[in-house]
């Protein structure tokens, strides 16, 4: 009997110790592994699920979903700080979440307009939210505190909210509960989401103006608590992509949102001007891994872009970036077609780089036409700033004097810097930034005011694939200005779009003014 129950008290304490280094290991294995955590908004459980179930064939990722009313699973996140996305019904709740530093990304799902649902029919004459106070008829809402069908019923009503919820027979945190009483007939109407009486084959929809005034659009969003970002952003990306997502949600009765491709691992190409790689190639590298994208940069003098661009055709070819960050306005006109929009990220200044101490005393640019004198210039065809400067010597009179003491004329300024470095030239002329690394070696003599200040635009191609993934480039980028700043740049970053073909020159750096 005591062996007995010896072997049983080794069996328990086996088992325990079984179990324990079962749930250690998996903790301690990659979130990936045991899948993803989203919290959805109940009246988006049909497509979501589909969307789900989908994903996890294609990439062997599971998705575990938790659905409630948008409100409550907001104050769920608050207080249990884990999780990896959160779809909302609502835009409100998504700046709730945001302004809480709940959380980052977001895309949007699909487009939901408030209704009045009724049996089949119509049988009570129901045709607008005045019939639904009427005597005898029985109605129900969600909750505004939980649901945000119940929030926008309460902003679409006003001052006459409190009356008519007091009126309300059934009030429930989620539409979806509220539409299966309707269905059950313990109701004659209820305030849904349009999306919603596809999913209810007995039930059908009244609108109302003061309803169909307060359309919605359902996103999904990355918790700031998410661990593994790459892959909570594929299941974004997998819901909203044309190939994957969205037919599931026209199928429940959506108006889904159109998002990018769908593609595992989406592949990106940036063309950046020279000027800007030591402020973006951190940021972009950090994007990249956090998207889990495939992002090729090309740094090179714009001309040198430009002309890349030209060659290849047409934005049809693979490798004809998806995003062009030049290092000054006058190279977005040539690409015009192609990126017909910009939005002003930074500036620099021009100005003459000398050895620190300035041996030759340098003070303008008259000064580099002195015979005898080492000069770097850029390329004017193949750079920005190469181009800039023949065009400001050339409207100082000042082109052929500066030139032919011309030692080096190079794609970019950086390259300038190296070779000022070396001890080979006496003089360049670069951009500010190009020196700020190099302050202990260099001191800087800026342009005359009027000329010496290059605009950096940033623009997305118009029929990339992956408009929403470049947007957010965009939107990470002006996240960071301070790495922009650090670098020597002045930001500009937060003002609107610019159209490429209103982008104009001044005259001086026109194209017929720098083929004179």
């Amino acid at each position: 009997m005591i062996r007995r129950l010896l072997l049983f008290f080794l069996l328990i304490l086996g088992l325990a110790a079984g179990l324990t280094w079962m749930w250690q290991r998996r903790s301690a294995s990659p979130a990936s592994e045991s899948g993803l955590q989203v919290f959805c908004a109940a009246g988006l459980k049909v497509p979501v699920e589909a969307a789900a179930k989908a994903f996890e064939q294609e990439k062997g990722i599971p998705v575990h979903l938790q659905f409630g009313g948008t409100a409550t699973l907001l104050s769920q996140l608050q207080v249990a700080g884990r999780g990896d996305l959160f779809i909302a019904a609502d835009e409100g709740s998504l700046r709730d979440a945001t302004d809480r530093q709940l959380t980052r990304e977001r895309i949007p799902l699909a487009v939901q307009t408030p209704v009045i649902a009724v049996a089949k029919g119509n049988p009570k004459a129901i045709h607008g939210l005045a019939d639904l106070t009427r005597e005898g008829i029985r109605f129900a809402c969600a909750n505004p505190e939980a649901a945000s069908i119940g929030k926008i019923t309460r902003r679409a009503l006003g001052d006459q909210w409190p009356a008519f919820a007091a009126r309300a027979a059934v009030m429930k945190p989620t539409v979806t509960e509220i539409a299966t009483d309707l269905r059950l007939g313990a109701v004659d109407a209820a305030i849904v989401w349009d999306s919603l009486i596809p999913q209810f084959q007995e039930l059908e929809a009244v609108t109302d103006p003061a309803l169909t005034a307060e359309k919605e659009t359902a996103s999904i969003a990355v918790l700031s608590a998410c661990q593994q970002p790459a892959t909570a952003l594929a299941f974004a990306r997998f819901l909203s992509a044309p190939e994957r997502g969205n037919p599931l949600f026209a199928e429940a009765g959506f108006h889904p949102v159109p998002g990018d491709s769908w593609a595992k691992v989406p592949q990106i190409v940036l063309f950046s001007g020279g000027v800007n790689r030591t402020a973006i190639e951190p940021l972009v590298k950090a994007f990249a891994e956090r998207e889990g994208l495939d992002l090729t940069t090309v740094f090179n003098g714009c001309g040198i872009l430009c002309a890349s661009m030209k060659t290849m055709g047409g934005s049809s070819n693979p490798k004809f970036p998806d995003v062009y960050y030049a290092c000054d306005v006058c190279f977005v006109p040539p690409v015009a077609e192609q990126f017909p929009e910009a939005v002003m990220l930074t500036e620099t200044r021009i100005g003459i780089a000398v050895p620190k101490g300035n041996p030759k005393s340098i003070r303008t640019l008259a000064d580099l036409g002195r015979p005898g004198l080492r000069i770097g210039l850029c390329n004017a065809e193949q750079s920005t700033i190469g181009y800039m400067t023949h065009a400001i010597l050339r409207s100082m009179n000042l082109l052929d004097a500066v030139t032919a003491n011309a030692a080096a004329q190079v794609p970019t300024a950086d390259f300038l810097i190296n070779q000022m470095r070396a001890g080979a030239l006496d003089a360049a002329v670069v951009y500010e930034v190009n020196v700020m690394p190099q302050k202990p070696f260099f001191d800087f003599i800026p342009l005359p005011a009027d000329k010496a200040r290059a605009i950096q635009p940033f623009a997305i191609r118009k029929d990339t694939a992956y408009r929403l993934i470049c947007q957010r480039l965009l939107d990470d980028l002006r996240a960071h200005s301070d790495a922009f700043e650090d670098s020597g740049f002045r930001w500009t970053g937060q003002g609107e779009l610019v159209k490429s073909a209103d982008i104009q020159l001044p005259p001086w750096l026109q194209p017929e003014a720098s083929q004179r």
